[in-house]
């Protein structure tokens, strides 16, 4: 089964993350909420909405996990952009091609990184920037390569469909969409 870790940090925007792991959580991906707030299980949105994660950084060994995703949201972005040990896997998971997702202003992460040198991204506007090396494009969602990127609130069930294509097929991604009245 693949596994994903989804990345948290206060000031995260809700809705972008808690879609995206609801969807991959529905598809029978595991996906583990990991709190990069210093060892504390408790992460505020953007918007004041607390939630518990499932673990925090200090506990992980990523090596069992097959993708990162970081929702977007300030200054969520930015705590996930200041968590060192979090920057360090993302090298790695791009080094070993595996999947690292973003949405909304997180791909300056991966931008920041280098990871998106000579590859098409997107991200919430007026953080294009911030996508450094990246070809921009305005797509609601991104793929290339091990990368996939979305622009925002509004596109967080596009995002969380397009993983489960990659991860478990096109056809269990449209039924999926079809039994949540999506499209």
């Amino acid at each position: 089964m693949k596994k994903i870790a989804a990345m948290m940090a206060d000031g995260f925007e809700e809705v972008e993350a808690l879609a995206v792991i609801d969807i991959l959580r529905r598809a029978s991906i595991e996906i583990t909420m990991i709190s990069v707030m210093g060892g504390r299980n408790q992460v505020t949105g953007a918007h004041g909405i607390t939630v518990m994660t499932d673990a925090v950084i200090e506990d992980i060994d990523f090596s069992h996990y097959d993708g990162i995703f970081l929702p977007g949201g300030m200054p969520g972005t930015n705590n996930l952009d200041k968590c060192g040990r979090l920057c360090d896997e993302i090298i790695r998971f791009n080094n070993e091609r595996k999947l690292l997702a973003a949405i909304c202003a997180a791909p300056k992460v991966y931008g920041r990184l280098g990871i998106l040198n000579g590859k098409k991204a997107t991200c919430f506007p007026g953080f294009e920037n911030d996508l450094l090396g990246a070809q921009t494009v305005h797509d609601r969602v991104v793929a290339d390569g091990n990368v996939i990127t979305s622009r925002g609130m509004g596109t967080a069930i596009d995002l969380g469909l397009k993983l489960v294509e990659i991860l478990k097929g096109e056809g269990e991604s449209k039924e999926l969409a079809r039994a949540i009245q999506y499209k």
